[in-house]
């Protein structure tokens, strides 16, 4: 109960390394209590519904293969196992290898919407297709909201198909704010709440990343410990 009040009851869950200790538990123990969570709250049904204006964007998380023996095996039988497919993130600092800038496949998104009444969702996509995000989006908007986004081919295509008012907003000073309330500030704030979040857990794994995002938004909605276990 005592990892469950810290990962849902605070707003900044201590590591693993700190609570195991607190705890006088194993790491590793309270690592598998967190993958059990994940797997609870992932698994629950609830879908977020959005109405009037809704914002979308993305944010990005960078591509983690904690946990993986990929390199390791590589080391060990460089001939049979070849090189995996980017190097290990350390290496651009300790090798001085150049550092991949803007936008690459190394960098994952996630989607995020918010209306005016307070709904909101993170959702992990596969790539940064167009197509991707407008079938992602296709799902969530309803035939007479008000869609707001950046200048976004998959928005502007979900709305040209779907006959929606759209807003395209832009980031500099001036073009941020369409007919005096047209915005995405809200979910730049969902950006930055995410960032915040996700900081101290220093590039979770992928394979985790959704669990993590999870998290977030069972946080977010306030959602007390108890409700976690009888939902398990």
């Amino acid at each position: 109960m005592e990892a469950l009040r810290d990962m849902l009851g605070r707003s900044a869950p201590q590591s693993v390394r700190k609570l195991a200790k607190q705890l006088d538990l194993n790491k590793y123990t309270i690592w598998r209590w967190r993958m059990l969570v994940f797997s609870i709250i992932g698994s629950s049904s609830a879908t977020a519904s959005f109405s009037g204006i809704i914002e979308a964007d993305e944010t990005y998380q960078r591509e983690s293969r904690k946990g993986s023996r990929e390199w390791v095996r590589h080391f060990a039988d460089p001939k049979n196992i070849p090189k995996p497919p980017r190097p290990r993130w350390e290496d651009f600092t300790t090798q001085g290898l150049k550092m991949m800038r803007g936008l690459s496949r190394w960098q994952l998104p996630i989607l995020t919407v918010a209306d005016r009444g307070g709904s909101r969702l993170f959702q992990r996509l596969p790539n940064r297709k167009s197509a991707t995000v407008e079938r992602a989006m296709k799902a969530l908007v309803p035939d007479d909201a008000v869609l707001c986004s950046d200048g976004g081919s998959g928005f502007k295509d979900l709305a040209a198909a779907r006959g929606l008012v759209h807003f395209v907003v832009g980031s500099k000073p001036g073009t941020r704010v369409t007919a005096g309330c047209y915005h995405i500030q809200n979910v730049n704030s969902l950006h930055a709440h995410y960032g915040r979040f996700i900081e101290p857990f220093c590039g979770p794994a992928t394979k985790n990343l959704n669990g993590y995002i999870r998290w977030l938004e069972v946080q977010m909605a306030g959602l007390r410990p108890a409700n976690v276990i009888r939902a398990s």
